[in-house]
């Protein structure tokens, strides 16, 4: 079993920025990818970055150039560094963990957090 637990989400203006955390606890070395996913009211949740299961970083075509994915294994966290803020970035941040074992495949989800961009 794999719990995260995002904190980081607030209000703020366009143009500004925030920085997302979500600190994975349990199995933790059983997992093989972690990332960043949002849902917008009314629209599906889609990826915004992750690290995927060889190390690389992928971004949504909407983050890129702005927003940073990063992890302290130390302290078994994950960070969304997010700048330049745009009120299409609002959404609900929900980070993932998956745990792959043979021919089965595990995905984690935590509670999620607010992130509001508006003047």
């Amino acid at each position: 079993q794999v719990q995260l637990v995002e904190s980081g989400g607030d209000l703020v203006q366009p143009g500004g920025s925030l920085k997302l955390s979500c600190a994975a606890s349990g199995s933790i070395s059983s997992i093989n990818a972690m990332g960043w996913y949002r849902q917008a009211p009314g629209k599906q949740r889609d990826m915004v970055a992750t690290f995927t299961t060889v190390g690389s970083t992928n971004y949504a075509d909407s983050v890129k150039g702005r927003f940073v994915i990063s992890r302290d294994n130390a302290k078994n966290t994950v960070y969304l560094q997010m700048n330049n803020l745009k009120p299409e970035d609002t959404a609900v941040y929900y980070c993932n963990a998956i745990v792959l074992l043979p021919r089965v495949r595990y995905e984690y989800w935590g509670q999620g957090t607010q992130v509001t961009v508006s003047s």
